[in-house]
């Protein structure tokens, strides 16, 4: 797992949502995770089934954003929990050895051990940046990169207000996944977004 983690954002419309998923998934997206926060049951159903369909298409993993019934539902290939969700491990017990496990770990290395101890896939750093799209306090040093993987052997996602820009120290530290938001499906040319993530990590 290496380069652009993309993660949708709050559209109600699904055929905007797929279509700018797809341009970025041309130009090679590590792995993609839906959340849409707002959505009712019905919507949630009808996105993520999309999703998983255009993700098979261009073979790149697809997980649910803490909604585990619907990652069984759709046959997701995983699912990433948050400090209030389900715990690391009662998501590994329930989805078993073979799917993904993500696990935020906002600023602290404690959290990322633990994750890694229950069964994590990958840990999640974050938030670096002010974000468009999440409120959260901007408080994780970018050290913590080069501290988390040089004792937890895990891939190390960073998130919050990414952009090629500011995400280039990011993975210069070690940053594994750079998860973009805004940055890729607000932008003009979406799959341009993706191919400067991805100079990143480019040899």
């Amino acid at each position: 797992m290496r380069g652009v983690y993309l993660v949708t954002p709050n559209w109600d419309d699904t055929d905007r949502l797929l279509d700018v998923t797809e341009q970025a998934l041309r130009e090679g997206v590590a792995l993609l995770q839906y959340r849409h926060k707002n959505a009712d049951e019905a919507l949630r159903r009808e996105q993520a089934a999309a999703l998983r369909l255009l993700t098979r298409k261009y073979g790149v993993p697809f997980i649910v954003n803490d909604v585990l019934a619907l990652c069984e539902e759709v046959d997701a290939d995983g699912v990433h929990v948050g400090g209030t969700d389900i715990s690391v491990a009662e998501a590994r017990s329930r989805l078993g050895k073979n799917k993904l496990v993500g696990a935020s770990c906002y600023g602290d290395l404690a959290l990322a051990r633990a994750a890694k101890e229950q069964g994590a896939s990958y840990m999640a750093f974050g938030g670096f940046y002010p974000s468009l799209v999440k409120q959260y306090p901007v408080t994780t040093d970018p050290d913590i990169v080069v501290q988390a993987k040089r004792e937890i052997d895990l891939p190390c996602v960073v998130i919050g207000g990414m952009t090629p820009e500011n995400a280039a120290p990011l993975a210069a530290r070690g940053a594994d996944m750079v998860a973009a938001i805004s940055s890729v499906y607000l932008a003009t040319a979406p799959g341009i977004a993706v191919q400067k993530f991805n100079q990143l990590f480019a040899g």
